[in-house]
């Protein structure tokens, strides 16, 4: 194996060593939710190191440039799975997955602080995983892929960085779901940023609808975010193609 691919190799170990040990490490074996968060954003800051020493300038090395219209691709992935959420819900609703619940007082009064919470714990992760499992796979691993190759691959390898949320079969089928949406909007625009405005737009709404919604029934709810993910899935992949990518 030459130096370079031992490098990669390396690279993706260390990213994936530092994101596993969140939870591992963090939420099972300490139970401390401080230090998990603090390992998750280690694994977010690792990512820059870890690209410079692939011979990039940073988060480049996971298509993660810091031009203006990545601001765009992030924006754009919000509203859409905004929208796509909220669409979900008042089906779940209408259904009798979801109900209507009574937010804690003190949640209400604070929405702005709430907010403000489940942004920054919400993005964090998002993009962390997205750069160990889409991202690196798009621009350091240095593979020729194929669109579909890529987006089967990654998919797959999102499901597998679960590793402790695998004991379900019916949570391999909603994460890969979940994995061709995000994979199909970073391979269409070539920027991981596409696939992190999606992938935080899901985690920071349910964040806030947890606030005023309960679960009645888990089995068809996986259903309807899995749905929910292949529809998204399907708008991205028939939108127009983009001039140029980031």
């Amino acid at each position: 194996m030459s130096s370079s691919r031992l490098r990669t190799v390396a690279g993706f170990v260390i990213l994936f060593l530092l994101y596993q040990s969140s939870e591992a490490i963090g939420a099972r074996l300490l139970h401390n939710n401080v230090l998990a968060a603090s390992l998750m954003a280690a694994a977010f800051i690792a990512a820059w190191p870890v690209g410079r020493g692939l011979g990039y300038k940073g988060f480049d090395a996971y298509a993660l440039s810091l031009k203006w219209p990545a601001l765009r691709l992030l924006t754009g992935g919000l509203l859409l799975m905004g929208a796509v959420r909220l669409a979900a819900v008042f089906w779940g609703l209408n259904s009798g997955v979801y109900a209507i619940g009574t937010p804690a007082p003190a949640h209400v009064l604070a929405l702005p602080l709430v907010l403000l919470g489940a942004a920054l714990t919400t993005f964090i992760p998002s993009v962390a995983e997205d750069i160990l499992t889409r991202g690196f796979w798009l621009e350091a691993a240095r593979i020729r892929w194929a669109g579909w190759s890529f987006i089967l691959a990654t998919s797959l390898i999102y499901v597998l960085n679960h590793v402790f949320h695998l004991a379900d079969p019916l949570e391999w089928i909603r994460l890969f779901c979940f994995g061709l949406a995000y994979a199909t909007a970073a391979w269409k625009w070539r920027s991981l940023w596409a696939a992190v405005g999606l992938h935080w737009g899901w985690n920071l709404s349910n964040a806030l609808l947890d606030i005023f919604i309960t679960l009645n029934n888990t089995g068809p709810a996986v259903w309807l975010s899995a749905g929910a993910h292949l529809v998204t899935a399907a708008i991205i992949w028939l939108w127009p193609k983009p001039n140029d990518t980031i």
